[in-house]
């Protein structure tokens, strides 16, 4: 299936958002994620199932000001 993930066009054989985010590696903490601008709290990953299209984006917490 194809997703958008940060604007960028990927292929995934993952059904659902925690299955992606396994998949990519991405990491435990510190991460926020939207599909199709809507947040998706961590305790939905597992069952928020992705569709063809979908456009998936990360925000990564940082410090400083």
């Amino acid at each position: 299936m194809k997703l958008f993930f940060n604007n960028k066009e990927i292929s995934t054989e993952a059904q659902t958002l925690q299955q992606l985010a396994q998949e990519l590696s991405l990491p435990d903490k510190g991460i926020a994620v939207a599909a199709d601008n809507k947040l998706v709290p961590r305790t939905d990953w597992d069952a928020f199932l992705l569709t063809e299209g979908t456009h998936i984006v990360v925000i990564k917490a940082v410090c400083g000001g």
